[in-house]
Formats: structure tokens, C-alpha cells, sequence
């Protein structure tokens, strides 16, 4: 639909350009409320009447007849107060579909020379737990979107190993577990220990306030390298992150580099950037006042308030390295960290910053484009760092720093109590539970997904109990991972949702399950294809590249319900660029629905193994393989892979 759009734009633009005061960008179209008015539609008419002070009607009917025909539109209307709704010739408009579709073409024209994407960013302390799953599962198919658009993307991973939770736990091992690094690799399950000692040492430093100055030269020491302070946080938090790349793999997020908060302090990044913000007075020396001995920023806001970006003891707040470190995705800072293999990853290598130098010739960083997908509780120290790089008089790169906010996740009482926790009086009162890591109250993300595969895998022993026991649990995992991964998408990045197993796994409604099988029912009628008579996929992806199909074959009725089903198909791309554009990939996911439930619906009315016809039997054939290849696209931008049944 794009290609069409931009090849009639240019021929309107030619004819018009020399009767009308118009640009290219003026031409803009839209989608008819209903089939029967058109499938687009020109609001040209509308924009021109207040400049040349006449009827938008009038202009339309006008226009209409200095326009001519127009390439793949078989008619025009004049519809309403100037509206005019163009029809597209359906056969002409499928056929090339279809071609674009057999010859894997996808991909649209990049914008940016490189983007950047941080998402997860937990903090390697604990486990992970419900609502970093919201923040992999959106990064993610942001990166996937984007690499379809033709984009150049880094996923980047950022490890906050020097900040203050990982001092809570360092603080716990040390001072009220007595640990040592030794005896770390005795511990199972490591990041769930972490998880309860992280809540139990919070709880301590609260009740013994004269604790935080030993909290306070650990925080020294791990940041100065200094053992053995730095060696234990190092420990913690590089098992920590292996733990999280786990947890992570399971709903199919990857990486390419962790970069450390460790290596920013280590090679001196905040010096650089701290010279850079006082030698332009971005920031200033506080000498009175709550933030006396304190270098700060002021804040542009109603409170025109002060941040503070290094503390009276000369520590660094975690905003003041995000400054250098969203400085040094741009390439601002004039260096880049040394790297180290951390992990592979489908054979692929996952690396890791370090300040130790090496020779390994590697680089990243440097981008045009930084979306940094991070809560919206973060909006406000968000705005610091654009801020701090507006201050710094680095415009464009302020313009092109996106904050990718999102709502928190909870979880419904009934989830709760299938994962046998007991909800308190407030939670069964408000009717979920949330989330506070450093209180210990919360998911933790394996948990529920452990719970969904357990039922998906129930379900699935259900429908198909001679299905081998791996390929049974291979099924459910995928089950599972396209529940979440769609729940965590189909509602408003800012709204909060409040995550219910039953409904996340669902096989009916506006679930992942729902699309997963409609696509398995899809693949089960070209798998039956194959089998009665060797149609392959290479032979549909021959015949649609060679097709000369007619709807007039067709009943009106089934006429007009494959047409409104192939436009809706051929809107995909479009639908992946507006997601992109607004960071709503709630549009992906509903468009992903809305297409599986007019499929559903019109091969329950035209059947396609049983038509005895050639002719139908051909365009039927050739409408569902058009379609079933909008929706696996589609479902793998949001990360839910198809088992062969469900």
C-alpha cells in the first residue's frame, strides 16, 4: 500500500502542481470508514478551499476531471462536503502484492545512519521480575520493527553495577551474611537469594541508621575499584546479569553489548563529560543552602529545582553517568570502552565493556538516533540527561534522544494465587499486586513464566496427547512466550495493566494463543495442500509471483469480503511505521487481530480444500497465502514464534 500511495502521490503532484499551490506533503490520504465508500481516500480538496476561498465540493469536481485516470484506480467519487474516494483495481493490486510478496520484499528505506536501543537495564541485584518483562518485550519489538524498516540497530543492555542496589546486597553479603566472593558460587539459584537479601537489608539500613557510613564507603569503594568492595560487586553483578540474559532468552530477547556503569568510571568517561558541563556552566558548585558541597544542575521546570549530579563526597548520581553515557552512544565523548566476549548467543557473541585495554578491534556506540527505553517513573531524570546535552550545545543529538516510557505491570489476584502467594487486605482490595523489588513484594519474572508454561503445557497435553513429551514442551514454551509477549504489547504503552494468566492464555479473544493458532490453522490448509496434491511452498510462492487472477470468479459476496480482507493485509507495512513513529505497538498487535479475525471468518465461509472449482479454489488459495504471510511477519515482530499445533 505504500508503494501504490507514493506512486499516485507523484502522478497527482505532477498534474496538479501547475493549477493548485500545493507541495508533495499536501497529498495526503485516508482510509474510507467503510468498504463501500472506497479504499482511500483524497482530502486535497478540503486543504485547498480556505486558500482559494471556494466550495470544497466544487474543487473536488473540479479536480476530479483534471486528474484523469490514475495508475491501479479503477474509479473515483466525489463523496460528502469535498472528499474524494478513490477504488482500487482489485486485480491489478493483488497481483502486484502477491509478486512483492513471493520476492520476500519487506523491507523499507532507513531514516538514520545508526539507532541505538537500551532496553531491560535491570539492576544486577536480583532477579528479574514481571515488569522488566513489559520493558524486554517492548524494546524488543522496537528492535525487530526497526530492523524490518531497514534500520541499522545496537541493542544495548546497560548494567548499573556500581550504583546503590548493587551496594545493598554487597552491603548484605559483607556485613550481615559475612560472605566472602568464594563462598558466592556455593549458593544456588543466586539472583533469588539476592532477591530476598536485597529486601531484608533495606529493611536492616532503615531500622540501624548508623549504618550508612559503612553502606557509604562500600559506594566509595566499589566505584573507585578498590578491593574488596569492587571485587565482590563485580561478582555479584556479572552472575546477576547472567542470570537476567537467561531469563531473557525465554521470551527471545537478545543483545549485542552490555555496557558497564563500572567502565564508564573506570576509563574516566564522567571526567571527561564533568570538564565538558562545568567548562560550559551546565552545571555549577552549590555553596549553600540542602546542596551545599554539591555540583548541580538547574532543571527546567516550573520549579526551576536543582539536580544534583555529584554528591558532597564527590560520588557521582547514576544521572550524571547517564549524561556521559548517553554522550558516549552518540560518539561525543571521543572514546569508546575496551570489550570482552560475555556471552554467545545463537551464534552469535554478546559483549561486554571493560576498562582493562585489549587489543580486540571492536567498536560501538555512535549512533544518530537513541531510544532509551526506560519506565515512565524515569521521565524526570530523562529530561535531565536531554537537558545536560542541550547544556553541552549538542542540539540534534538532545532532538534524537527518545525516552521510550511505558506504565508498571501488576498482576491479578487470581495469577497471584495460582503462584500460591496470599494477597494481603490492600491488594485484595484494589484487586492486584504490585511491584517493589527493595521491599521484596513482587513477581519474579521466571515464576510466571515457569506458571505459564506449566499450563500452557496442560492445554497442550489436552488437545494433543500423542504428541512426543519435548515436542509437547517445546510447544508450551512458545505458547507461553507468545502470551506474554502480546499481552505486554496490545494495551497503551502508559497505561498500567494488570497481567491475568487465564486471560494471557487464552485461545479465544484478543490473545497471542488466538493469533499463534489462527496461523497453525492457516499452515494446516496449505500442509493438507501439499499432501493431496505436492503444492509446496516454493510452488505458491511460483504461483503468486506468476498469477493472473480474476475476483470476478467470484460471488459479490465473497468478492467484496476477500477484497476487504487482502487491503487489510497489504496496510501492514504501513501499520509497522506508524507503530514505530508513535512507540504504540498496540497498533501492531491490533492490526494482528483484527486481520486473524477476518480470516478466521472468511475461510469458515469459503473452504478452501473442499471447492471443487480450479478457479476458486486458485484465488482462495492465493488470498490466504497473501494473508498468512502479512500475519507470520507480523507476529515475529512481536516475538511470538508459531509451533506446527497447538
Amino acid at each position: 500500500m505504500i508503494t501504490l500511495k507514493e506512486t499516485i502521490r507523484s502522478v497527482l503532484y505532477e498534474r496538479l502542481k501547475d493549477i493548485y499551490p500545493i507541495v508533495p506533503e499536501d497529498i495526503d490520504f485516508l482510509y474510507p470508514p467503510q468498504a463501500k465508500f472506497g479504499d482511500l481516500a483524497l482530502s486535497l480538496p478540503m486543504s485547498l478551499a480556505k486558500k482559494l476561498g471556494d466550495n470544497p465540493r466544487r474543487i473536488a469536481q473540479k479536480m476530479t476531471a483534471e486528474i484523469g485516470a490514475l495508475p491501479g484506480i479503477l474509479r473515483m467519487e466525489i463523496a460528502g462536503a469535498g472528499f474524494i474516494n478513490l477504488f482500487l483495481d482489485p486485480a491489478p493490486f493483488f497481483r502486484g502484492r502477491l509478486a512483492s510478496s513471493a520476492a520476500k520484499k519487506g523491507a523499507l528505506r532507513p531514516d538514520e545512519r545508526k539507532i541505538i536501543v537500551e532496553h531491560t537495564n535491570i539492576n544486577p541485584n536480583k532477579a528479574a521480575h514481571i515488569g522488566h518483562l513489559r520493558n524486554a518485550c517492548l524494546g524488543d519489538t522496537l528492535v525487530r520493527c526497526l530492523r524490518f524498516k531497514g534500520e541499522t540497530v545496537e541493542v544495548q543492555n546497560y548494567l548499573d553495577d556500581t550504583g546503590v542496589q548493587v551496594v545493598d546486597v554487597v552491603y548484605g553479603l559483607m556485613e550481615l551474611e559475612r560472605k566472602t566472593v568464594a563462598d558466592l558460587e556455593k549458593i544456588d539459584r543466586f539472583d533469588y537469594y539476592c532477591w530476598d537479601l536485597y529486601a531484608r537489608t533495606a529493611a536492616y539500613l532503615e531500622e540501624h541508621p548508623e549504618s550508612y557510613g559503612r553502606k557509604a564507603e562500600i559506594l566509595k569503594g566499589i566505584e573507585h575499584g578498590r578491593e574488596p568492595e569492587s571485587e565482590m560487586a563485580f561478582a555479584v553483578s556479572r552472575r546477576i546479569a547472567r542470570a537476567h540474559l537467561r531469563t531473557m532468552k525465554r521470551i527471545d530477547a537478545s543483545y549485542d553489548v552490555l555496557p558497564c556503569e563500572s567502565s564508564i568510571l573506570g576509563l574516566k568517561f564522567w571526567e571527561r563529560a564533568f570538564a565538558l558541563l562545568k567548562e560550559r556552566r551546565a552545571i555549577y558548585f552549590q555553596n549553600e543552602g540542602p546542596n551545599a558541597g554539591c555540583w548541580v544542575m538547574k532543571v527546567e521546570d516550573e520549579d526551576d529545582r536543582e539536580k544534583i549530579i555529584v554528591r558532597g563526597d564527590g560520588t557521582v548520581t547514576y544521572v550524571g553517568k547517564d549524561i556521559a553515557y548517553q554522550m558516549w552512544k552518540f560518539g561525543l565523548l571521543g572514546r569508546d570502552f575496551y570489550y570482552e566476549p560475555f556471552a554467545e548467543e545463537d551464534g552469535r557473541t554478546l559483549w561486554i565493556s571493560t576498562a582493562r585495554p585489549n587489543d580486540r578491534n571492536i567498536g560501538f556506540g555512535r549512533a544518530s538516533r537513541v531510544y532509551n527505553v526506560i519506565d515512565g517513573r524515569q521521565s524526570y531524570l530523562q529530561k535531565v540527561v536531554v537537558q545536560g546535552l542541550r547544556a553541552l550545545r549538542f542540539e540534534a543529538q538532545a532532538e534524537k534522544s527518545v525516552h521510550f516510557s511505558y506504565e508498571m505491570v501488576a498482576l491479578s489476584l487470581r495469577s497471584l494465587k495460582y503462584l500460591g502467594i496470599e494477597a494481603t487486605a490492600e491488594e485484595r482490595e484494589k484487586g492486584f499486586v504490585e511491584v517493589s523489588g527493595r521491599k521484596g513484594l513482587g513477581i519474579k519474572a521466571d515464576d510466571l513464566l515457569d506458571l505459564l508454561e506449566q499450563k500452557a503445557l496442560a492445554e497442550v497435553d489436552r488437545r494433543n496427547p500423542e504428541l512426543p513429551d519435548e515436542s509437547k514442551r517445546r510447544t508450551a514454551a512458545q505458547i507461553a512466550r507468545g502470551a506474554l509477549r502480546y499481552f505486554m504489547l496490545k494495551f497503551a504503552r502508559n497505561s498500567m495493566i494488570v497481567f491475568d494468566v487465564d486471560d494471557a492464555l487464552s485461545f479465544e479473544g484478543e490473545t497471542g494463543p488466538y493469533l499463534m493458532y489462527t496461523v497453525v490453522r492457516l499452515n494446516s490448509i496449505f500442509r493438507k495442500l501439499e499432501e493431496r496434491g505436492g503444492t509446496t511452498r516454493a510452488d505458491l510462492e511460483k504461483r503468486a509471483a506468476e498469477s493472473r487472477v480474476s475476483f470476478d470468479i467470484l460471488n459479490p459476496a465473497e468478492r467484496d469480503e476477500l477484497w476487504n480482507l487482502i487491503v487489510t493485509a497489504a496496510k501492514f507495512e504501513e501499520e509497522i511505521l506508524h507503530s514505530v513513529a508513535s512507540l504504540e505497538f498496540s497498533h501492531l498487535a491490533k492490526f494482528a487481530f483484527l486481520l486473524s479475525q477476518k480470516v478466521n471468518a472468511y475461510y469458515h465461509r469459503s473452504p478452501v480444500l473442499a471447492e471443487e472449482k480450479a478457479d476458486v479454489k486458485n484465488i482462495r488459495i492465493l488470498g490466504l497465502y497473501f494473508v498468512r504471510g502479512a500475519l507470520e511477519k507480523a507476529l515475529d515482530l512481536m516475538g511470538l514464534s508459531v509451533p506446527e499445533r497447538m
